[in-house]
């Protein structure tokens, strides 16, 4: 019988292949009956700074009755049903699905449809991946920007250039098929941790785009086709039925198109709120970058043997949560990383963080962000939370340069005393920075938070978590700002049959695996209604 064994804690130095003589011991049986087993979840503990440990979950087979465990360790039966596909459905479908948007979203639904022998066609407004990496690398380097080939638009979404964290709330067979799949198409690295059950899995902005092109052959090789450079511009419909969809490249006839246009995509929006697809405006994320030296976070993380620790574990990463009228939080934060342009239009400006493989800047950055509601959208339409980013956005362009692309940038203690910053220390932004007074690229309930919330962490962090910070803006892409609407059980949209709404620029996620998810959970769903197309 399988069980699920909790609150298993070795010291970091210990090898997992010890695992099973701790199991032993804590649940009376012996380890020679542990024949089968494996690891599903490690997690860091930081509480103890004189002895740092991972802490374990394990699955393991069992042949006799379950023995009992005492605490702190926890025994329980698992119920869960193995990942399976649906068989195809009834409806007829008269053409090949189309995916709108080559994201973890898009390129997964993809994958499992083109697996079920649906050879799906999949529209991608961007260029491939590889010529992509070199448009961004020259953007960075001062050259001009891409309206198409940009940190937020081409092969692998915004994405590729955010990190590669792997991390996801829920669980389940889904998020495990995801997740090896991931591995499967060379996201699994030699000496790291296994993105299948490391609590903080990372695959770094570097080996992300081995990932995406691997998948995408996958896909070609099942019969599917991507097309790149094929921007999506409108929609067909009659009578309430997708009939096509009309491209930069022209008319394709469609009965079926999966949505995954990530959170970027505002023209795709209006198009949309034109077309009367159901849209609701949602709560988004908004509000900075802090950086700090690498080294003040492996300080504070790590204890006082930081630097047995860092060649342990490499550099520490953090999370923090300040809480007042609305609270202040940390988001996507990258360890020995990168403070990145994350632009999709000319003429405006945000930022973003990415981290290698091997997280060795000697910067650390995360978003520091609020969820700003609804109410404080200026307007009740459903694109109101878009003009509330473009707005900010627009200032930032403004402060930076127009054209220039420099980062507005501020001390945090600076702007917790309301005054430009005299001097900057470096930074990991590439294009240069403006010093500026944030609060000008902040809605005021932001600027509010943030004033509120830094001082709560700098006491956190007992005094170090302000006096080197930087605080870079505005950090307005976290999420989007709406959502399409679906029912919640055909996963389709309630104003248009055969279109399928997806992943985060959909409003039903929040990163790349609960996108890859919705994408996976989308083709089961069309899967299911739809038998193979002719």
């Amino acid at each position: 019988m399988l069980f699920r064994v909790s609150n298993i804690r070795l010291p970091v130095e210990e090898p997992e292949t010890s695992l099973p003589q701790h199991v032993s011991r804590a649940l009376g049986i012996p380890a020679a009956e542990l024949t089968r087993w494996r690891i599903v979840r490690k997690a860091l503990d930081l509480r103890d700074k004189r002895q740092l440990r991972f802490v374990y979950n394990l699955e393991i087979d069992i042949p006799e009755a379950a023995p009992r465990a005492a605490p702190p360790i926890q025994l329980e039966p698992v119920v869960e049903p193995p990942f399976a596909m649906p068989a195809p459905g009834s409806v007829p479908l008269p053409h090949r699905p189309i995916v709108v948007g080559s994201g973890p979203g898009g390129l997964v639904c993809a994958y499992f449809l083109a697996q079920m022998g649906y050879r799906p066609i999949v529209l991608e407004r961007g260029t491939q991946v590889s010529d992509r990496i070199r448009d961004v690398k020259r953007f960075d380097a001062g050259g001009p920007f891409h309206p198409e080939s940009n940190y937020l638009f081409g092969e692998g979404g915004a994405g590729t250039f955010s990190d590669g964290k792997l991390t996801c709330r829920s669980t389940g067979p889904d998020v495990m098929r995801v997740l090896e799949l991931f591995a499967e198409c060379k996201g699994q690295q030699p000496g790291k941790p296994s993105i299948l059950y490391y609590h903080r899995p990372h695959l770094g902005s570097n080996r992300l785009p081995a990932v995406v092109k691997a998948l995408r052959q996958r896909i070609e090789d099942l019969g599917g086709e991507v097309h790149f450079l094929t921007r999506v511009e409108d929609l067909q419909i009659r009578d309430g039925q997708l009939t096509g969809v009309n491209t930069s490249r022209g008319l394709i006839p469609a009965s079926v198109v999966v949505l995954a246009i990530g959170h970027s995509a505002r023209d795709t929006y209006r198009m949309l709120a034109a077309r009367g697809v159901p849209l609701s405006p949602k709560p988004f994320q908004f509000g900075v970058r802090i950086e700090h030296p690498q080294e003040v976070v492996n300080t504070v993380q790590f204890g006082p043997r930081h630097d047995y620790y860092e060649q342990q574990l490499g550099n520490a990463d953090y999370s923090l949560v300040a809480h007042g009228k609305h609270d202040l939080f940390t988001f996507c934060m990258c360890a020995g990383g990168y403070i990145i342009p994350s632009v999709s239009q000319e003429g405006y400006f945000a930022t973003n963080g990415m981290s290698l493989s091997q997280r060795d800047s000697p910067f650390a950055n995360s978003g520091l962000v609020v969820t700003v509601p609804t109410e404080a959208f200026a307007g009740r339409d459903v694109l109101a939370g878009v003009r509330l980013q473009e707005k900010y956005e627009a200032i930032a362009y403004t402060l930076g340069g127009r054209g220039e692309y420099c980062c507005p940038v501020q001390r945090a203690t600076d702007f917790l005393a309301h005054r430009v910053s005299k001097s900057i220390p470096a930074t990991s932004y590439p294009r240069g920075v403006a010093a500026s007074d944030l609060r000008e690229v902040l809605p005021p309930l932001v600027a509010e938070a943030v004033m509120a919330g830094l001082p709560q962490m700098d006491r956190r962090w007992q005094g170090r978590f302000l006096p080197e910070a930087v605080l870079a803006g505005p950090e307005s892409r976290g999420s989007s700002p709406l959502r399409i609407e679906r029912d919640s059980h055909t996963r389709e949209s309630p104003g248009v049959r055969g279109l399928y709404p997806v992943g985060e620029g959909a409003g039903y996620a929040g990163g790349i695996v609960s996108a890859a998810v919705d994408g996976l959970r989308t083709a089961k769903a069309i899967v299911a209604k739809y038998c193979l197309p002719r």
